[in-house]
């Protein structure tokens, strides 16, 4: 008898669906659950008969150690030794996303993990090492989150981007599918090992390493609405605040590994901004010219190191394509919004550009280099 199959962005109660998503896993059963990547098998980790039904439909050989997968990045340190500055920054600035990353366990710390998860370590630990991945889904994070422990997943050979691509094998052994469309991605995850104080890439995949090389910068993103007034300015004037803290010319501020850019929550892309915009701007001596209107993505959110919003709105256009990212979405301005001057005469854009400037200098005064 095949599996259940449920459009569960469709479903009567979404929420009600889910926890019974998660009951299935915790009680040992197979579940196919979307990543950005693939439709994959899961299992909990931590449940011996979950782990060798897996197993039997694992395309590699039965012996490959298991890839964790976990709901949230803060989940994986659990299962890892201790970590320098540059591993917590790759995990900060890499997950959730497409990527697996391979970290080196000390041998008392594996012995931990495996006694933990009652697992053998051979079973999670490739020698001294472990994979993990942090799936960018919404729908695997509303699972994954209620469970205690960590996943397991198997995708078929080549990857299933819909739950049409599942063959037979899968369909019959699985105890239900959770079918969220087609996933975002046609390739399969990147793998990364990291090293001390740098990377090496293991496999190619969604992120190549000039993706990787970009996201692992410090990264400020201003969101507005359109993009081509509030955002755009606030973007300028910080660009010239950080120049000018660190002494250097504004087109220097990448290669000192800070990127600051800004995007907007219903922007049509590639539009200028606006003329009362730039005008404003011009008289602290800055140039929109050059800019174009961008929208706000979710590899946007993922690269930045935080989110500076105009308004509430914004906040929630931010939080709805990355749920994990709300914890670095800041108000540009703590205690109101931000107006949108659209349709304003030239001196609200004046006010505006003055009370962003106001605004950035005491934000980032003390949270840069």
């Amino acid at each position: 008898m095949q599996a259940q199959i449920l459009q569960i962005l469709q479903v009567q109660d979404y929420q009600q669906e889910i926890a019974r998503g998660a009951e299935v896993l915790s009680a040992g059963k197979l579940v196919v659950l979307p990543t950005e990547t693939s439709y994959a098998v899961a299992a909990l980790v931590s449940h011996a008969e979950a782990r060798n039904a897996l197993r039997d439909l694992r395309p590699s050989p039965r012996s490959k150690p298991l890839t964790l997968h976990v709901a949230r990045p803060s989940d994986a340190l659990a299962y890892l030794g201790e970590l320098n500055d540059f591993a917590r920054r790759v995990i900060k600035k890499l997950w959730p996303g497409p990527i697996g990353l391979i970290f080196e366990v000390p041998p008392l710390r594996r012995k931990e993990v495996a006694d933990r998860l009652g697992v053998a370590e051979a079973e999670l630990y490739d020698g001294p090492n472990i994979t993990l991945r942090c799936p960018d889904h919404p729908v695997f994070f509303d699972v994954a989150s209620k469970l205690n422990g960590p996943l397991a997943l198997t995708a078929p050979p080549g990857g299933a981007a819909k739950v049409t691509d599942l063959d037979g094998q899968i369909l019959d052994r699985v105890e239900m599918i959770l079918d969220a469309g087609e996933t975002r991605f046609s390739k399969p995850s990147t793998l990364v090992k990291v090293q001390k104080n740098s990377y090496d890439m293991v496999r190619p995949g969604v992120y190549d390493r000039r993706i990787i090389d970009r996201l692992l910068k410090t990264t400020i993103l201003f969101v507005c609405s359109g993009n081509t007034c509030r955002s755009p300015m606030a973007e300028a004037i910080a660009k010239r605040y950080l120049a000018e803290k660190l002494q250097v010319g504004g087109e220097e501020l990448e290669q000192k590994g800070i990127y600051v850019t800004s995007a907007g929550a219903s922007a049509l892309p590639g539009a200028r901004a606006t003329p009362q915009a730039a005008e404003a701007v011009r008289d602290m001596g800055l140039d929109l010219s050059h800019h174009r209107s961008r929208s706000l993505t979710v590899e946007l959110i993922h690269q930045a190191d935080v989110v500076y919003t105009m308004g509430r709105g914004h906040a929630q256009a931010v939080a709805a394509l990355v749920p994990a990212a709300a914890d670095k979405v800041v108000p540009l301005d703590p205690e109101h919004d931000i107006e949108d001057p659209i349709g304003g005469d030239p001196a609200l854009y004046v006010n505006i550009a003055n009370q962003l400037k106001t605004l950035i200098e005491q934000r980032l005064k003390e949270t840069t280099p």
